[in-house]
């Protein structure tokens, strides 16, 4: 089938938040207003922050301000692959924090753990299935380090093509890697709902359509704390937590740490069972290729294929804009490459095409930091990490705005920050070259090119 006419009629709605299932709007912060915790942010790490903070205080006051809705950016547009991951994987965790990578990794688990506990204390409608994800060699050069992983105790399971084509059936699969316990998959938009909900009746104070134009430390004479200005008001508060994300940080001192790179994904109609049958993908694993520009792809509760990937696109000046959000060239490719690996799904048509801005950083996840005298702080880069990786940094911050020394607090990913990126033209150049050089390799059997080994040797190198 023609890829255009397949994609003709696609809604540009992210699937997820086409749903009749979004809550109404929550009026806008208007007047001055006072409390003991600011959030600035409603995405996952806002709404895990203000979950955590009352849970661990009930009669805290809190109040969260969200510029557009709650859950509109990347959170309610990503794939929905919730990773206990919070390196982006082991070796990536290995190139950047070799002395703390194994404690990462049991810290991670415990998180998505948590996450999983949580859906099932506050009955989050949310469509969690822990199911895992496969992580599939498509290339010959790809099969000896998935293999070598093999590690049943660690739940890192190896399928051969056979064993891997009974899971699901592709002519272009060569072997797999299973991490049965590291994944699970969810609705990301309504988890976002779910948590508002919960958190609303916990006591949180939502407003929407209130971006925090400025942000303004008091005095000690004036009460100490921080002023959060919007278009209808302020909000004066004794401790905030930034989680912006992939929106211009508040904080100067950060805003070269990350750059924001657009992500694309498209979702077929809901296969019959015959279209099902055909391809098999009875144990609904989540789904990822391992080249540098990899794929991936998951089942909906209701049995679409969301495939997504490939592409990741950065405009010139660190340009976050609607504009950015259609990219015709990259739905096309990736409705053709659908239909290569799954040829027996030639026809399916698609019924949603969308992308969105993911905060990349130079280490590929999450970093942290502190200002006004411990009384902000922030959580970013999460690098598509971030669905599950959320919940561990609304921890991180609020254990830092508790002004004591706790585990998490000394963790050197906590302390530590990624190299910052260049300013423009710089940071344009060297996203453009990066990118040819990974395509490169990608095309030279993984080899890394002199680019990406000088990359690596200065610490913003990618190995995941």
């Amino acid at each position: 089938m023609n890829v255009s006419a397949a994609l003709a009629g696609a809604s540009t709605v992210p699937f997820w938040l086409d749903s009749d299932a979004r809550p109404a709007a929550l009026p806008a912060l208007s007047g001055e207003h006072s409390t003991e915790l600011a959030i600035v942010g409603g995405g996952f790490t806002g709404l895990w922050t203000a979950l955590l903070a009352k849970e661990a205080d009930p009669d805290r006051r809190v109040v969260l301000l969200e510029g557009g809705r709650v859950g509109w950016a990347a959170s309610g547009r990503n794939g929905g692959f919730c990773s206990a991951s919070l390196t982006h994987g082991w070796d990536n965790g290995e190139s950047h924090l070799p002395a703390e990578n194994a404690r990462l990794t049991e810290l991670g688990f415990e998180n998505l753990d948590a996450i999983e506990a949580a859906v099932a204390r506050y009955g989050l409608d949310c469509e969690f299935e822990r199911t895992g994800e496969i992580n599939i060699a498509t290339e010959p050069y790809q099969v000896e380090a998935l293999r070598a992983a093999h590690d049943p105790e660690a739940g890192e399971v190896w399928l051969d093509a056979e064993e891997l084509r009974a899971q699901i059936d592709s002519p272009q699969y060569l072997g797999g890697l299973w991490d049965q316990r590291g994944n699970a998959l969810i609705h990301p938009a309504k988890l976002c709902w779910e948590l508002l909900r919960v958190i609303r009746e916990l006591g949180v104070e939502v407003h929407e359509d209130s971006i925090v134009r400025r942000m303004d430390r008091r005095s000690r004479a004036a009460g100490g704390g921080v002023d959060l200005h919007t278009d209808a008001g302020t909000l004066r508060a004794e401790r905030v937590a930034l989680a912006t994300n992939v929106f211009p940080s508040l904080l100067k001192r950060t805003r070269l740490h990350t750059v924001p790179v657009y992500d694309y994904a498209i979702m077929t109609e809901p296969l019959t069972a015959e279209q099902l049958a055909a391809i098999g993908w009875s144990g609904r694993q989540g789904l990822a290729d391992t080249a540098n520009r990899f794929h991936y792809f998951r089942l909906t509760a209701d049995n679409r294929i969301l495939f997504g990937g490939w592409d990741a696109v950065y405009h010139y000046g660190k340009q976050v804009s609607w504009r950015y959000d259609q990219r015709a060239e990259t739905f096309e490719t990736l409705a053709r490459q659908l239909y290569e690996m799954f040829p027996q799904l030639e026809g399916v048509r698609f019924s949603h095409k969308w992308g969105g801005a993911i905060d990349t950083c130079s280490r590929f996840f999450p970093f942290f930091a502190t200002a006004h005298g411990g009384r902000i702080a922030y959580a970013a880069g999460f690098t598509g990490l971030g669905v599950g990786a959320s919940r561990f940094a609304g921890r991180v911050m609020l254990n830092l705005l508790s002004g004591g020394r706790t585990e998490l607090t000394e963790l050197e990913m906590v302390r530590k920050m990624p190299l910052p990126f260049p300013p423009e033209p710089l940071a344009w150049a060297g996203v453009k070259l990066t990118t040819a050089a990974m395509v490169k390799a990608d095309e030279n059997e993984g080899r890394r090119g002199p680019l990406l080994k000088a990359l690596d040797a200065i610490g913003m190198g990618f190995d995941s």
